[in-house]
């Protein structure tokens, strides 16, 4: 069930929930669409009512590098930058699962802005995350090898679905990772071993929490 946008959002000021619920259009969107594409040009920001989105970069060959997700409550920081100038989208946007989102006009971007302290700081606040988990993920590439960049995906999974049950083959891990399926199943073959995660015919357990070491 969808939460009301005036909870979901609760940082912003009355006036602009009032303003989101008049100019916002809710749009449904079934599991595995793409919402955004590399070089789209963007006419609307996404705010997410409710399921997931994936943002992430895909080469020329359709190899995917998976970059973030979206949740209910949150919104797209790319859409933000690129409704705002005008320029086309450099990333994919995926849903992940049935997806509700309020599509806002681009032409309130700037009005809002400036009118609204609060969506000032809530567009800065979503600039700041997304950076702050792209400085993760960059670390992770440059620095882990592939077996603690896939346990850092794992975690990160089951973090984000609230459950340390994940529902992905090992193809669909190594895509996301940019990886090859036989390497991917190598190493969550040693994580069983070490007791960190237990693998199923059609799923993978994490026993071990995103905060332990």
């Amino acid at each position: 069930m969808i939460q009301p946008i005036h909870k979901l959002f609760s940082q912003l000021e009355p006036a602009l929930l009032d303003q989101l619920e008049k100019q916002g259009t809710i749009k449904e969107i079934p599991a595995g669409e793409i919402l955004m594409r590399t070089g789209q040009y963007v006419k609307s920001t996404m705010l997410v009512l409710e399921g997931m989105i994936k943002i992430f970069r895909e080469n020329e060959e359709g190899n995917e590098f998976l970059m973030y997700y979206l949740q209910p409550g949150e919104a797209c920081a790319i859409s933000l930058v690129c409704a705002s100038k005008m320029e086309a989208s450099k990333v994919m946007a995926k849903t992940m699962e049935p997806t509700t989102v309020l599509m806002i006009p681009i032409q309130l971007m700037d009005e809002w802005m400036a009118k609204y302290k609060s969506w000032y700081y809530f567009v800065l606040e979503t600039y700041r995350n997304r950076f702050e988990e792209l400085l993760v993920l960059i670390d992770h590439v440059a620095f882990r090898n592939m077996d603690e960049r896939l346990l850092f995906y794992l975690q990160r999974h089951a973090e984000v679905n609230q459950t340390s049950t994940i529902l992905l083959s090992h193809q669909q891990i190594a895509d996301e990772l940019n990886s090859s399926r036989e390497v991917i199943s190598r190493l969550l073959k040693k994580l069983e071993q070490r007791e960190i995660v237990s693998l199923h015919r059609n799923s993978i357990e994490l026993k071990q929490t995103v905060n332990e070491k």
